[in-house]
């Protein structure tokens, strides 16, 4: 039976490797698409769409390890562990998605001028990147309190998207010639603003593995 224990317990420690190993890739995916976008590189924001395929891989190898733990009825802690790894697989997965449409976007805004400085659109990648980092680092350490503090950082990230996406708008509205560039631009933005909303989700879980507790939407049902 211990050994059973051990190698079961063995199987759920590589389960977090290939979890972390994703979000290595999907961290690095990210910051390539911003990178891209800060230097007009087009090479680079063309890699990114090559590397998605590697995360694809990853979320079904992860996937397949997850139902055949579940298969094998696991303690209820476990049962909590392996579910959520299936959703911030899901949610790693989708980031990296929205790196890819970044770099598509980036592709098409290099062939014109630029229409602003990307200070503001490197700001809100920052904060967003940073919520994935930490969540990432509570999911490792099983702290709730420190995916807790994640989760409020979306409100930020939310007010810099909204800001952007109404100054994107008056320069749409003033030059008709500048409507390719922002819609771009929006994108790139909503992009990063899903992101943040994808490190939330996960921040969430981490709180779900320690608690028990599913406090999503739980802001919302107190103000009702």
């Amino acid at each position: 039976m211990d050994n059973h224990r051990t190698h079961h317990e063995q199987e759920l420690a590589d389960l977090k490797d290939r979890l972390l190993m994703m979000a290595g890739h999907v961290e690095a995916a990210v910051n390539n698409a911003i990178k891209a976008l800060l230097t007009r590189d087009d090479a680079l924001a063309r890699k990114i769409k090559a590397d998605d395929q590697v995360i694809d891989a990853l979320e079904i190898e992860i996937d397949d390890v997850c139902l055949k733990q579940l298969a094998r009825a696991p303690l209820a802690s476990d049962l909590r562990f392996i579910t959520v790894a299936m959703k911030i697989s899901r949610d790693l997965e989708r980031i990296a998605d929205e790196a890819t449409t970044i770099s598509r976007r980036v592709i098409r805004l290099n062939t014109e001028t630029q229409l602003i400085p990307y200070g503001t659109v490197s700001q809100m990648a920052r904060l967003a990147l940073a919520m994935l980092k930490e969540a990432l680092n509570a999911f490792v350490s099983r702290d709730a309190t420190r995916a807790r503090q994640v989760i409020p950082q979306d409100k930020k990230v939310d007010a810099i998207h909204k800001d952007l996406q109404n100054e994107l708008a008056g320069y749409m509205m003033a030059d008709p010639k500048s409507i390719i560039r922002a819609l771009n631009l929006m994108t790139i933005s909503k992009a990063i603003e899903r992101i943040a909303d994808h490190a939330k989700n996960i921040a969430e879980e981490v709180v779900f593995i320690c608690e028990g507790r599913d406090i999503r939407h739980t802001a919302v049902t107190r103000s009702i």
